[in-house]
């Protein structure tokens, strides 16, 4: 009798637990269309990981320049720790309605060319063989979206350019650039050659990648085929000029955190405050995928050229943009200059070179890298550890925040604001025993806590 009643009970509990099935769906197993399919599925080079970026304006980089002449900088930027040079264009310039006298290194005339104020096609490939000794990486600015007005292409394949309603070449529509003409990426012809092109400086010269100019006015089919075909030859980087996710899936390792830059200055000039900040790093972490590398920059040739020189645009809030830049979320980048304080805009279309010079900007750069390389939840994209808020009670002044992995856990506190701030923290992500990075101080940080920060100052604890 005991055993049919076990049984009856068995049946009645089988049956009430496939009405519950049938009631609640949600208990039964999930097919394979409802699993999250991971939406980057290119594979980061390896070397990548904890590399620091470093662009060379080859044109004013040295007194000459040339490739040569920046060939003998490049012991000087192993020792500061940097790992890809991204070189601005390489080719000869156009000169029909070239602007200055010089000319936009963006105005390209020939792909396969390499611009004769800068050297010879042997002198390159000898700093890109230099590079690689020292044991870095180079990337070329390469410009897809249009050319030159006498790029031999117009007169091979007019059909390859863009026409506006006469029927015209015309530059790129709204902006002021006047010295380029608009390719047509819905001609397949165009598109091989310009994937077979990369190629050629991929294959025969050796470079590591690119770092592609107004990527997203380029349809991001082409650039998901060019990485397929770049990779194929060896494992590459790619930077866009843009701030895109779609970018990430397929073609390129990071995109422009130009948001993170104009916020940035806004705060340090007054126009904002860290809450605009919080809308970025809200996007970054909700927006774009995990894994994805934004590239995060205080100066470049653009922001340099037409804005000011970093002091001019974050003034006493400079050191605390840099730091951010390198402990924060993304792959810091350095413009050639920096490191000196270079104190003034450059010129674009003249030579202009850098005033060169022992600098305290130097010695932070070179400390911010040592202390990225060595601490893995600093590392780029997937290598790295996330982000995570830590509230405080200065909200609008004060950004904190956790980096944490199995290694270890990063602390950071900025007072983004130009008075002094006393500041206490909620939770208890960051308790704990650590060493204060700039003082080298121990500090042992728990619920009562209060920090007591100067106008722009930034602390940030290591353990």
């Amino acid at each position: 009798m005991r055993l049919i009643a076990l049984l009856a009970m068995a049946l009645v509990l089988a049956v009430l637990t496939s009405t519950a099935s049938a009631n609640h769906p949600m208990t039964s197993p999930v097919e394979d269309r409802y699993q999250p399919k991971p939406y980057i599925t290119l594979q980061h080079p390896v070397w990548s990981k904890n590399a620091v970026l470093y662009q060379i304006n080859t044109r004013q980089f040295t007194p000459e320049g040339t490739f040569r002449a920046a060939e003998r900088e490049l012991p000087r930027l192993k020792t500061l720790g940097v790992d890809i040079l991204w070189l601005m264009p390489v080719h000869p310039i156009g000169e029909k309605n070239r602007k200055g006298t010089l000319g936009s290194p963006y105005s390209v005339r020939d792909y396969y060319g390499v611009n004769p104020e800068f050297g010879t096609l042997d002198d390159l490939k000898h700093f890109v063989d230099a590079a690689h000794a020292q044991g870095m990486y180079v990337i070329l600015d390469w410009v897809a979206n249009h050319t030159a007005w006498d790029n031999p292409l117009v007169a091979q394949h007019p059909e390859w350019y863009a026409r506006d309603w006469k029927g015209d070449f015309h530059p790129t529509p709204w902006w002021d650039w006047s010295d380029i003409i608009n390719l047509d990426y819905r001609q397949p012809g165009l598109r091989k050659y310009m994937t077979e092109a990369m190629t050629y400086w991929v294959r025969d010269v050796g470079v590591d990648g690119y770092r592609c100019d107004v990527a997203g006015f380029v349809p991001v089919d082409f650039w998901d085929n060019l990485r397929q075909e770049l990779d194929a030859v060896k494992p590459v980087f790619m930077l866009a000029e843009w701030e895109s996710r779609d970018l990430h899936a397929k073609a390129f390792d990071a995109t422009y955190a130009w948001s993170w830059n104009s916020t940035m200055h806004e705060i340090a000039m007054g126009k904002g405050d860290v809450n605009k900040l919080y809308t970025f790093y809200s996007w970054n972490e909700a927006f774009f995928p995990r894994g994805a590398m934004r590239m995060n920059f205080v100066s470049n040739h653009d922001k340099n050229s037409w804005e000011g020189t970093e002091f001019e645009q974050f003034g006493d809030a400079l050191h605390a943009a840099m730091v951010l830049s390198f402990v924060g979320d993304g792959i810091p980048m350095i413009y050639n200059g920096q490191e000196a304080g270079n104190p003034r805009r450059l010129k674009f279309f003249e030579k202009d070179p850098i005033a060169w010079r022992k600098h305290p900007n130097g010695a932070l750069y070179a400390d911010l890298i040592a202390l990225k390389k060595k601490t893995s939840a600093l590392w780029n994209g997937e290598w790295g550890a996330m982000m995570v808020h830590v509230p405080n009670d200065k909200l609008a002044q004060v950004l904190s925040f956790v980096r944490q992995d199995a290694n270890g856990k990063v602390f950071a506190v900025f007072n983004l604001s130009p008075t002094a701030q006393k500041v206490r923290f909620e939770q208890t992500l960051f308790h704990g025993v650590y060493t204060e990075h700039f003082s080298r101080k121990s500090a042992t940080l728990d619920a009562s806590t209060v920090l007591e920060l100067k106008p722009w100052e930034y602390r940030v604890f290591v353990r």
